[in-house]
């Protein structure tokens, strides 16, 4: 058995106008995520961890922000091709534990839907899914409501 570890990184910058799109659930906000897709920064650094696990590059390589295909995409379909590239390398997601650092919204009261939503684009089981929620005490971008980042360690195995 092949078993590998890949770790994921987001950020994106909050923009009037925009849906706050955030593990696939839209959150009620003042401001939305800037960016060439849905700009969800959770799912963006999940799909990061598992193709790094695999060796396959990052989201930008397979995603790219210059191609018009990926204009407004809902990145649940791009964790799901994720899922299937990685599948086509040999491997299946065995788990996830990601991290979304925010100063708000709050994302407590949709964490369960967040990893539901995970699971089912990874084939997982939702035990297999953790997301947390923290901020940064006011401090850097995220704390001065510049924007918003997430972290995703993964662990595939074939």
């Amino acid at each position: 058995m092949d078993i590998r570890v890949g770790h994921g990184y987001d950020v994106h910058r909050f923009q009037q106008g925009r849906k706050c799109i955030v593990g696939g659930v839209d959150i009620p906000c003042e401001v939305g995520l800037l960016g060439h897709s849905d700009a969800d920064v959770l799912l963006h650094a999940v799909a990061d961890s598992l193709l790094g696990a695999a060796a396959l590059g990052d989201i930008g390589k397979h995603f790219p922000d210059t191609d018009e295909r990926f204009s407004g995409a809902n990145s649940l379909e791009l964790l799901r091709e994720t899922v299937r590239l990685v599948g086509d390398a040999g491997y299946r997601v065995g788990n996830i534990d990601a991290t979304v650092i925010a100063q708000a919204p709050k994302m407590a009261p949709y964490i369960d839907e967040m990893r539901r939503n995970i699971a089912d684009a990874c084939e997982v089981d939702i035990k297999s899914v953790s997301v947390k929620a923290t901020t940064e005490e006011k401090l850097g971008f995220t704390g001065s409501m510049q924007g918003m980042s997430a972290h995703s360690v993964c662990l595939i195995y074939s």
